[in-house]
């Protein structure tokens, strides 16, 4: 026993060997602290490659100063692309953290894009019907036909417009340009939506003739003295709608280049399992986009993107000159910078448009198909002019594109093809 009991003192750990255990269990709650200060310093998450997605949901944080509180349905949208579990901003001792709460993904898994780069016909089919044709026809030729009842201030833009009440009832914005060329542009920019196969996306437009002793606006004659409108000034009137709401951009355009970061393309991969909400107003901005590009038109998301470099939160506000309907259709309002005078500034908004451009692998078949025929026949100016002079009389006053700006747009659908042609092989 004695042997024994001198084995087991032996057997005994001194201080040094406890010291040194109580260490090594301590290291996993040091290393778990670590962890968290090296998370909190990452920026935001971004979903790994190939995990399945889900959905981003950002709960709203407090205003920030000189920012209303109530502005949060117009200040975020959700994102594309998550992992499987959603997100909620929290803002705790000033410092914004991430909290993942469960989030379930849409039932309907059912992919919204064929072929690779074409949007669903299913989806296509959800897409609100915005401006039909026989209805803008219907309304450009009684705006023609009509009287201006009354002219007043505000709700059509800059204060040389004004809101006009026709007579048989209707409304509509006369916009007077500070040049010639912003008519010129609206009115070509409205029919090369036609050649593209998308006008019902804006709002009906037709020009007019400003003459005080003319019969269709003598009874404003007073009204006109005051606007201080040139006499046989070419306007553009525009049929008003009713209860639109702002739009801000959803990702990736809106939560990328807010974030400061490259602009990444749009394609299929990110879009399985999104809401149907989600993706028919991504059908109508991959419209806009290219739209924009082909019209060179800079005051839109390209204006947005531009004010980025000091005032980092403008990705978060309204889009200039884009609209809601009521039933989610979009409306591409005031397109006057479009092609005349979107064309002289090319060198200083193309850095901006183009990778706007390069941000869209998904196009809606019927877009793809009309510029992929332009560019085959080279015809874009020619099918922008006949259209041009077949349904808006006034089209001699204003004239047409010139030859250089006629090859920068053939050029700019070749550039169009292009692109789609490189999304479909990736």
């Amino acid at each position: 026993s004695g042997v024994r009991m001198k084995r087991a003192r032996r057997a005994v750990p001194g201080p040094l060997p406890v010291l040194g255990l109580l260490l090594l269990g301590a290291l996993p709650g040091l290393w778990t602290v670590l962890l968290r200060r090296e998370a909190a310093a990452l920026p935001e998450p971004r979903p790994p490659s190939g995990q399945p997605p889900g959905r981003w949901s950002w709960a709203r944080s407090p205003a920030a100063p000189g920012e209303s509180a109530g502005g949060g349905q117009k200040t975020f949208r959700t994102l594309l692309a998550v992992p499987a579990a959603a997100t909620n901003r929290e803002e705790r001792d000033g410092e914004e953290r991430l909290a993942v709460t469960d989030s379930q993904a849409p039932a309907d898994t059912v992919s919204p894009v064929e072929r690779g780069i074409f949007w669903s016909r299913e989806l296509e089919e959800q897409v609100p019907p915005g401006f039909a044709a026989e209805e803008a026809a219907a309304w450009l030729s009684a705006a023609r036909a009509a009287r201006v009842a009354s002219l007043e201030r505000g709700g059509c833009g800059r204060s040389s417009n004004r809101l006009a009440r026709l007579s048989d009832g209707s409304r509509a914005c006369v916009r007077y340009g500070i040049n010639p060329e912003q008519i010129q542009g609206e009115a070509l920019s409205y029919h090369l939506a036609g050649v593209l196969g998308m006008q019902e996306r804006l709002p009906p437009m037709a020009l007019a003739l400003v003459e005080a002793r003319g019969r269709q606006w003598e009874p404003v004659r007073e009204e006109l003295r005051g606007s201080h409108w040139a006499e046989g000034a070419v306007v553009s009137l525009t049929r008003w709608v009713d209860n639109l709401t702002a739009v801000v951009a959803p990702a990736p355009w809106g939560a990328e280049a807010g974030a400061g970061r490259r602009l990444q393309p749009l394609s299929a991969g990110e879009l399985v399992g999104l809401p149907s909400s989600q993706l028919v107003e991504l059908v109508q901005w991959s419209d806009l986009i290219l739209f924009d590009y082909l019209t060179a038109n800079f005051d839109r998301l390209v204006s947005n993107l531009f004010s980025l470099q000091w005032d980092p939160r403008v990705m978060r506000r309204a889009t200039s000159n884009l609209l809601r309907a009521p039933d989610g259709g979009l409306v591409f309002m005031d397109n006057e910078a479009g092609l005349v005078h979107g064309y002289r500034l090319l060198a200083m908004w193309d850095p901006y448009n183009e990778p706007l451009l390069r941000s869209v692998c998904v196009f809606r078949e019927g877009t793809a198909r009309r510029v992929a025929e332009l560019h085959r026949r080279r015809s874009a100016a020619a099918e922008l002019r006949r259209r041009y002079r077949a349904r808006e009389p006034l089209w001699a006053r204003l004239g047409f594109l010139s030859e250089r700006q006629a090859e920068l747009l053939q050029a700019r659908v070749d550039f169009v093809h292009r692109h789609i042609a490189h999304c479909r092989a990736q």
